[in-house]
């Protein structure tokens, strides 16, 4: 029987811009980044920095701590 790893996800940055009802996009707009990067960021295949997390969770108006993913 084959079981796949399936990568556990590391932020929860895409749900937040969810809850909070704004795009990919705007973000790119107002943090400075490309759209890929930020893509990638959303769909957990690379992390921004300490400060960039700092910076999005400023943008965004939530705790640093709700755009990660709890470990326990």
């Amino acid at each position: 029987m084959k079981t796949e790893n399936k990568p556990i996800p590391v932020n929860r940055i895409k749900a937040v811009l969810a809850e909070k009802q704004m795009s990919a996009k705007q973000l790119c707009s107002v943090i400075g980044k490309n759209e890929t990067a930020i893509s990638r960021w959303c769909n957990n295949k690379t992390q921004p920095s300490v400060p960039q997390l700092h910076e999005i969770a400023r943008i965004l108006d939530v705790d640093v701590r709700e755009l990660l993913c709890s470990t326990k």
